[in-house]
């Protein structure tokens, strides 16, 4: 036990005098010799009480040796200072800031205190630097931020064949982006080189679902698309939200818009821009005898004159740059519903001579006016107080001339009034009505087959006489057509005058329009396409 106690203690004093050799070479001078590590050993044990103190004005440097650690190489022979004190200025505090000359100095300089979140100072100096130069942001932009520095743009490749069709079939597609907003444009682009995409397969393992209108040409494809349109336009346009591919051939294919804009199902060969029946539907030129309205077969049609084909191919790319632009925005009438204006106004009621309340009732009136137009130039007028849900189902010609008793629910229809309109275009035979005043015979002789001088008109104007509460009676209905809505087009009418013409005095009074609002057009699916 006596002789490892003895080698305990000789190594503890070897190593107490190891430590005290090395704090005292840290601390002596770097130009004094460094003694070898067995030197220090036989000097003899250093108390504690010896050992140097570490200064505390000076920083405490690492434990590595310093042989250990390169120190820093400086070119210019200097040895630079690595930090300052806390409180201690800075070597840029004493030297003073150039101040700025030109536009752009004062510029930067107020980009720089922007950054800093002087807002104040910034704003100072963005005054003055536009009061030297107003273009300075764009000298300031060419010197930080150069064309160069970005990528140029990624073109976009033509497309030779938008349609898609092969190359030994000529191409027969006539796609149109006229009409389409900017923003849509290229992404519509995009989607002529995309094909009709089928349903994804149930599981990973499963086969893709058959999706054989994928496989069709094109020619196939648009004639399908055509038929889809012929009988229900508004289907047509629902397919956009089917596929990409779909969505391109309805806002493109002049073809199918061509055959929807000149046809008479929906477009303006139905559209009649001269009186063609009398003011309660009978035809031009006949007795007057029987009340028979126009037979709505497609014979009669036929011979009814419509709109010039040629007049109204003139107008593309003239005035309208697509046939999808005639159609969405040259006024016309729509067959497969009917105009509602819906008015309500609040009137004083007279108090009651029992009553104890100070106040006299407010009556609240609520009335609808209905409009539906036919292709055989027809029209039907009511006024009622009935809702639209209990009048648009019998709002059909065979309920005018029939008795309706209270009992039925055609009830509604007892005070339908027949009449017929026309539209103003191409070839008028009247100008429009403005006031009392202004309305002549020339209407009056029109309705029994009389024609007067052509004069011009305002497109977008709708006529519409009806027969009156007595034989003595004609109304007259001057509407202008109107869009509502964001996306919607030609289902507004709005009122330009109201007349009521006398017979037997031939004089002619002016209904006001004080509460009365303007038509809105709500489609009615058992309308089909109209009459």
């Amino acid at each position: 036990m006596n002789e490892t106690e003895a080698e305990l203690e000789s190594f503890r004093q070897k190593w107490r005098e190891e430590v005290s050799a090395r704090s005292k070479s840290k601390f002596s001078s770097p130009t004094a010799p460094r003694k070898a590590l067995g030197e220090s050993s036989t000097r003899p044990q250093a108390s504690k009480s010896t050992l140097p103190k570490v200064p505390t004005d000076k920083p405490q440097e690492k434990l590595e040796e310093l042989d250990e650690v390169e120190p820093p190489r400086y070119h210019d022979g200097e040895r630079k200072e690595l930090g300052r004190r806390l409180g201690e200025p800075g070597p840029s505090s004493n030297q003073p800031k150039k101040e700025p000359r030109s536009a752009l100095e004062y510029y930067e300089q107020a980009v720089e205190k922007e950054s800093q979140g002087s807002l104040g100072d910034s704003l100072n100096l963005y005054r003055k630097a536009f009061r030297l130069d107003s273009r300075v942001h764009e000298i300031y932009k060419n010197k930080h931020f150069p064309a160069s520095s970005y990528p140029p743009p990624k073109t976009k490749p033509q497309h030779v064949n938008p349609g898609n069709a092969p190359v030994t079939v000529p191409n027969t597609a006539h796609h149109s982006l006229y009409g389409v907003s900017t923003s849509l444009s290229p992404m519509i682009e995009e989607f002529s080189s995309l094909s009709i995409q089928g349903e994804a397969p149930s599981t990973d393992l499963s086969p893709p679902p058959p999706c054989p209108i994928a496989r069709l040409p094109e020619e196939l494809l648009i004639e399908i698309l055509l038929q889809v349109a012929v009988q229900d336009i508004a289907s047509f346009a629902r397919l956009a939200q089917v596929c990409k591919r779909l969505a391109y051939l309805v806002i493109t294919e002049e073809r199918v818009w061509k055959r929807i804009a000149l046809g008479s199902e929906f477009g303006f060969g139905a559209m009649l821009y001269q009186w063609t029946c009398t003011f309660d539907g009978k035809p031009l030129g006949d007795d007057g005898e029987g009340g028979v309205l126009l037979s709505s077969s497609s014979s009669d049609n036929e011979t009814l004159p419509r709109t010039p084909a040629p007049v109204t191919i003139s107008l593309v790319p003239s005035i309208y740059l697509t046939y999808r632009a005639l159609f969405r925005q040259r006024p016309r009438i729509r067959f497969n519903g009917c105009y509602i204006s819906t008015v309500n106004y609040t009137r004083p009621g007279a108090s009651s001579p029992t009553s104890i309340s100070w106040n006299s009732p407010i009556h609240i009136v609520t009335y609808y006016r209905y409009l539906r137009f036919m292709r055989n130039g027809t029209c039907i007028s009511l006024l009622s107080t009935a809702e639209p849900a209990d009048v648009i189902p019998y709002l059909h010609p065979e309920h005018l001339h029939t008795n309706h008793s209270g009992g039925l629910p055609s009830a509604v229809m007892k005070d339908a009034l027949p009449g017929r309109w026309r539209l103003s275009g191409p070839s008028m035979s009247s100008a429009i009505a403005t006031g009392a005043s202004a309305v002549t015979a020339s209407d009056h002789n029109a309705e029994n087959g009389d024609t007067a001088a052509p004069t011009a008109e305002a497109e977008g104007t709708l006529h519409v006489e009806t027969a009156g509460v007595t034989p003595k009676y004609l109304y007259k209905m001057v509407l202008s057509l109107a869009s509502a809505g964001r996306g919607a087009r030609n289902n507004k009418l709005v009122w330009k005058g109201y007349w009521s013409y006398n017979r037997l005095a031939d004089d002619w009074a002016e209904f006001g329009l004080k509460n009365d609002r303007a038509f809105y057009w709500s489609r009615v699916k058992s309308y089909g396409t109209g009459l």
